[in-house]
């Protein structure tokens, strides 16, 4: 489970371009939960996300996972907890190593890694097997390098990455947006089946409406900082990209079309 107790985050506080990115911010994940998270440029969505994973430190208020506070616990330890795709394909993976290599640093990841972490015959067959779930043939290709594959096969390989150790939380940060619409539906596809295969506490930002309304149980939508829309999976499932908009309009008062709310 994850809860974020009345978070604030501010940038350059007391200077001219002080900005406010959390303000106040609660928000409960129970485990399995799948939620989608939209919101226009500036909302906070990254700032959240950066946050939860350990790269930027809390201003004020308290994050705990499984009832345990990580509050001042630094990134590299809490990636023992936290797995993270990011938008760039090219964020997530070592270029320089292979496809086995990498996939033998995330095996290890948050734990001390010595000098013995070398790839036996045992962990390569269990390399191949996932790989062959994700239909791209990368299982015949254990010793190619990272950086020879394409963005939506890194961007496959890193949600495998993220997922391999059964992360308590898997923040997915807007991971499709740098995809054609045929990789990105494929990446789509696999993260709906990886998180359901081991039943994965998810927080995903998306820039689409229409994915935000298809996958998960919950959609957030944040401005300015603050979660202004919380909507069940009941509700959710019967929901259209009209709808959101109109739900944004009369919270906030103000009318807002999909191409302003997607930043």
């Amino acid at each position: 489970m994850l809860l974020i107790e009345n978070i604030t985050k501010t940038f350059f506080p007391g200077t001219v371009n002080e900005r406010v990115a959390l303000n106040d911010v609660s928000l409960q994940l129970n485990t399995g939960d799948f939620v989608t998270v939209i919101g226009s440029n500036g909302a906070g969505k990254s700032t959240l996300l950066n946050m939860i994973s350990g790269k930027l430190p809390i201003d004020s208020g308290d994050l705990s996972i499984d009832g345990s506070s990580v509050k001042r616990m630094p990134d590299y330890a809490r990636a023992a907890y936290v797995g993270r795709v990011f938008q760039d394909p090219m964020a997530g993976t070592a270029p320089d190593l292979s496809i086995e290599q990498n996939l033998a640093l995330a095996l290890r990841r948050g734990k001390r890694r010595g000098l013995a972490w070398g790839v036996t015959h045992k962990r390569r067959e269990f390399f191949r097997t996932e790989l062959l779930s994700l239909e791209l043939g990368l299982e015949n290709r254990l010793k190619a390098r990272v950086g020879l594959l394409s963005g939506g096969q890194r961007q496959a390989l890193s949600l495998l990455m993220a997922s391999f150790t059964q992360p308590r939380i898997l923040l997915l940060d807007e991971h499709t947006a740098a995809l054609d619409p045929q990789r990105a539906e494929l990446v789509t596809t696999l993260t709906e089946s990886i998180v359901a295969k081991h039943h994965l506490t998810t927080l995903m930002v998306t820039h689409n409406m229409e994915q935000a309304l298809r996958l998960g149980n919950r959609l957030i939508m944040m401005h300015e900082g603050q979660i202004i829309l919380d909507v069940d999976a009941e509700r959710k499932a019967t929901m259209t990209v009209p709808d959101l908009l109109a739900e944004f309009a009369k919270i906030k008062g103000a009318s807002l079309d999909d191409r302003a709310l997607l930043g």
